[in-house]
């Protein structure tokens, strides 16, 4: 992607665009029960897999409101698809972009989504230059929440079964970073 400095490389993983062989991986990873747990969609069908990979092969550098970034993250010492980040222009006006992560459950409690997120949040600030970057996660989702907490960023709202998710209704946590607040962790 023109601009960006990709791959990103941190002390253990390598952060890239996606490539046509992750279709299987970035199936295997979306079509687990465990990872859509959470999320507004259901498990992903092989299908579903090749269109949002398609999408993925198309992106650009996110600069346009709906504009999205996800980059699939890789253990550089063996090269092993462990997940991917997330980064989606929310409003170019307002330079607020919003973070998202999945990784497999067989690759939980190594700290690699800490990790790439920390990398993520970094091209977020500098050099993509968003003043804001949100996430947002279903209340019961722990993990995700203390992973934003970690990253430093702060819980703004906790909304009460705001959104009808799969037929239920479910809480969402909003957490926030100002540039500001990253360049001075």
């Amino acid at each position: 992607m023109p601009g960006l400095p990709l791959p990103l490389t941190t002390d253990r993983l390598t952060l890239r665009p996606h490539v046509e062989a992750d279709l299987d991986e970035l199936h295997r990873l979306h079509a687990h029960p465990d990872v859509a747990r959470y999320m507004l969609w259901e498990p992903w069908q092989r299908g579903y897999a090749i269109e949002r990979l398609g999408r993925r092969l198309q992106q650009t550098t996110p600069v346009a409101d709906g504009d999205s970034l996800d980059l699939a993250v890789l253990r550089s010492a063996d090269d092993t698809y462990v997940g991917e980040v997330h980064l989606h222009v929310v409003s170019a006006e307002q330079q607020c972009a919003e973070i998202g992560f999945a990784f497999h459950p067989e690759h939980h409690g190594h700290g690699y989504a800490r990790e790439a997120a920390t990398a993520m949040l970094g091209l977020a600030f500098d050099p993509l230059g968003f003043r804001r970057v949100i996430g947002r996660c279903a209340a019961a989702n722990a993990a995700s929440a203390g992973l934003m907490e970690r990253l430093g960023m702060r819980r703004e709202a906790h909304l009460v079964e705001n959104q009808l998710v799969k037929g239920e209704w479910v809480s969402e946590y909003d957490y926030a970073m100002l540039a500001r607040e990253w360049a001075a962790r």
